[in-house]
């Protein structure tokens, strides 16, 4: 379940299996990999490799460094040395980042190898030979100062888009907007090494005829983003550069640090790290096998899926398509590919040239466990829009879903289980009889085997989210199964129904580390561990053997008369203190943390020069006592005055309600607060107000209330509402209409940014909320000011001189 990469034996297709080739996106090796990057390609494709070696597909995962280039090139001059001694500089971090995040790479290469110097060429001259390549001039930047064409990434300037203007556009692309750009088009351009203006001069390169291959490539976009379940994004990415129209693209570039071009009259140029690139994937398997062939030249019988971010889908889906097609050699073309949309970081987005975010190598110097990074990343994983990255909502997942669902459920199982006999069954897991007369636990078997299909569904389609949220529903049912048997009754009162139940749950808690593999593997040989179950066990969800069919009966999973071993919690609670502290750490860019650490280093060094050490030469008795000097008292850091503008209250718009599974008292709702995602609120209104007026309305939100978990629900904010003074009637505080979903609502007179989380200890919302109250013009209030948006101010509907809370 670990790093295949090391397997003796390389893995070859096999006739009659379902055989399964998935690449992920070549990290590229001038810089260490961000969370963005890792949950972009290889952690995504990490999960679907162990899903599909669970269900017993016969799977190779390749991945490696992708090392050729301008970026390489440019990195080595910022770093005095060598593009060689860069990449194998930064090959060696990148393969222990990916180590520690327990990727299951079957071969993790560099495309710096002989390997991919022969397969290139190789390509090249057949597409040489079969006419699919062009020679022309074109006109490049070149820098007098340098002496030298500039490459792409060598040249920055103002992105010509109209209506971007981003003036840090690269010469191959534009980061703001994603145009794909030639440094001839930016405006202003400069060159990166010296920063002087460059000239226009002409240079011949060779180009791949895409408009020749149009045909062919159509054909099978048309044909395989249909059979292969193409993800949207990655259709309309496809889409808009077709509906641009295919022009020649070149190939070649004036670099020394790439694969040669093989032809007499390009012996100074290399190809273009886009052509080479994805050649990667089929170079790095030549690495695994010299029979390489087996898996690239196979369609009838490999499958290749592709897991990248949204910048990278053109050069799958046209350009790599387009040169294997104009190859000719019966090539594997990819079935389906799998896009993620960007993670940004807090209040922007992660930068690798910026150093903005939290980075590989940063996670390791954390206290939070691998497994919690990867749910975190997973459960937050860009689907099909951007999502965002903060510590609080970190903070809310691991506590609220790993600690209080996951952790809760096989941790109240086991340790019930591990009781001596009288109290417990002294670690043996129990006999179980009549569970087809069991109402309760023969439901129970049916609703997990539906979650068990909906999760192999989800997983085939690569929908990965959907996967993970189902298998932490079935915790969710499991928690829900052992509240409804009372067990803890039962012991007493009905031995068989209550050893059958536990022999259920236990069961359960084995098909969630197993569901859970793929997600968090370091979970799964936890709860291993705990089973008592050898550690080489390995996972399986194939049809071939029943196991998806056997999970509608969880109480034959465990046999009767098992030792289990020690239990023990399985995750930890992420506290407030911990979270401040890590935003503050990661706050700002790499380089702002080396020069605050420097700053802290000098401090510390000046109070060390100022501090008179002793040799020890003197002894006790020669020493002259000093009288004690008095030690100036400290006095603590002003609390800040309690005052409205420390309440962060936003214009929300309740996207959808529905009532609390556990409480006939309490709305759930998924409220727009103006953030990447909505928040989860628990309302207890629904004995005021009908569910269906709950629907699609704005309101105004408390937003900075310590997260609280409301019957199973950690609720991330709170609506606010008035009411009558006998508490009968209750009616929501609206925005107007024409306010902005997100604004904060303001008091006259009163200004500052509100606390980031309000301190329970300090009683903030308490003594504020007094004063908030709805006066006769039924206008929302905090003592006589009204509570103000751009468009006016709040209102209720009919409830005078309430109080709002």
């Amino acid at each position: 379940m670990g790093d295949h990469s090391s397997a003796a034996v390389p893995k070859l297709p096999i006739p009659g299996k379902r055989n399964v080739l998935i690449t992920s996106a070549l990290p590229y090796v001038n810089n260490i990999p961000h969370l963005g990057n890792i949950i972009g390609c290889v952690l995504s494709a990490d999960v679907f490799s162990r899903y599909c070696r669970n269900r017993g597909y016969n799977t190779l995962y390749i991945c490696g460094t992708d090392e050729y280039g301008t970026a390489t090139e440019t990195k080595a001059m910022e770093e005095g040395c060598s593009p060689k001694e860069i990449c194998d500089k930064y090959h060696a971090i990148h393969k222990d980042v990916y180590k520690w995040f327990n990727i299951s790479f079957d071969e993790f290469g560099r495309t710096s190898s002989p390997q991919q110097t022969e397969i290139c060429q190789a390509i090249f001259k057949k597409l040489l030979e079969n006419n699919w390549l062009s020679e022309n001039t074109m006109q490049q930047l070149y820098c007098d100062t340098c002496n030298r064409f500039l490459a792409d990434r060598l040249v920055e300037g103002n992105c010509p888009t109209p209506g971007c203007n981003y003036d840090s556009a690269r010469g191959d692309q534009c980061e703001k907007c994603g145009k794909l750009l030639n440094p001839t088009e930016l405006l202003e351009p400069k060159c990166k090494v010296c920063r002087n203006t460059p000239r226009i001069r002409d240079t011949n390169h060779m180009f791949l005829e895409l408009p020749l291959l149009k045909d062919k490539l159509e054909e099978y976009i048309r044909s395989m983003s249909v059979a292969g379940g193409w993800s949207q994004n990655a259709i309309h990415a496809t889409n808009a550069w077709l509906r641009e129209g295919l022009k020649p693209r070149c190939i070649t570039r004036d670099l020394k640090w790439g694969v040669p071009v093989p032809h007499e009259r390009f012996t100074d140029k290399v190809f273009y790290v886009w052509f080479d690139a994805p050649i990667g994937y089929v170079s790095i398997t030549a690495c695994h096998t010299p029979e390489w062939e087996k898996w690239w030249k196979n369609p009838e019988n490999v499958e290749l899926y592709q897991f990248m971010g949204k910048d990278n889908v053109p050069f799958h889906t046209v350009m790599f398509p387009s040169t294997l097609l104009g190859a000719d050699q019966n090539w594997t073309l990819m079935k389906t590919i799998s896009v993620t949309e960007y993670l940004n970081y807090e209040a922007g987005k992660f930068s690798k040239s910026k150093g903005v975010g939290v980075f590989g190598n940063d996670v390791q110097d954390t206290n939070i466990p691998v497994e919690v990074w990867r749910y975190y990343l997973l459960t937050n994983r860009p689907e099909v829009s951007d999502t965002l990255f903060t510590w609080v909502d970190l903070q809310s997942k691991l506590n609220g879903e790993l600690l209080s669902n996951l952790g809760n459920f096989i941790n109240r199982v086991l340790t019930f289980i591990a009781k001596d006999p009288g109290l417990g069954y002294g670690s043996v897991i129990p006999d179980a009889e009549g569970a087809d007369s069991h109402l309760l636990t023969k439901t129970f078997g049916e609703k997990v085997g539906d979650y068990v299909k909906q999760y192999v569904d989800a997983m085939e389609q690569v929908k990965l989210k959907q996967g993970l949220k189902i298998a932490m529903a079935i915790s969710g049912e499991g928690n829900a199964y052992l509240q409804e048997s009372q067990f803890w009754k039962l012991y007493k009162e009905d031995q068989a129904s209550c050893s059958l139940v536990i022999k259920t749950a236990a069961g359960l808690v084995y098909l969630l580390a197993c569901l859970l593999e793929p997600f968090m593997p370091s979970f799964s040989l936890e709860v291993l561990k705990q089973l008592n179950l050898p550690i080489e066990t390995q996972f399986s969800l194939s049809d071939e053997n029943g196991d998806v069919e056997r999970a509608k009966r969880p109480w034959e999973i465990l046999p009767t008369g098992h030792k289990i071993g020690i239990p023990a919690p399985l995750f930890r609670e992420l506290k407030d203190d911990e979270v401040e502290f890590y935003r503050n750490k990661f706050a700002g860019s790499q380089a702002d943390r080396i020069v605050k650490a420097e700053a802290e280093s000098k401090k510390i060094a000046e109070k060390l020069k100022e501090t008179k050490i002793s040799d020890g030469s003197n002894s006790k008795k020669d020493r002259t006592k000093k009288p004690a000097e008095a030690k100036p008292k400290v006095s603590a850091p002003a609390e800040a005055e309690i005052n409205i503008s420390r309440l962060d209250i936003r214009v929300g718009l309740i996207r959808k309600a529905q009532k609390h599974p556990d409480a006939d008292s309490l709305y759930v709702e998924e409220i727009d607060v103006g953030e990447p995602q909505p928040r989860i609120v628990v309302s207890g209104l629904v004995n005021y107000i009908p569910l269906e007026e709950m629907q699609d309305r704005k309101v105004c939100v408390l937003c900075n209330l310590k997260p609280a978990t409301m019957r199973g629900i950690k609720s991330q904010a709170m609506v606010l509402a008035a009411s009558n003074s006998d508490h009968t009637k209750v009616e929501l505080v609206e925005p107007p209409e024409g306010a902005n979903i997100g604004e904060r609502v303001t008091f006259p007179g009163f200004e500052g940014l509100p606390d980031a989380v309000l301190n329970p200890k300090k009683k903030v919302w308490e003594t504020l909320q007094v004063d908030l109250h709805t006066n006769k013009e039924l206008v929302a209030c905090y003592k006589d000011l009204p509570l103000t948006t751009s468009a006016g101010v709040c209102k209720v509907s009919s409830i005078s001189e309430g109080t709002i809370r």
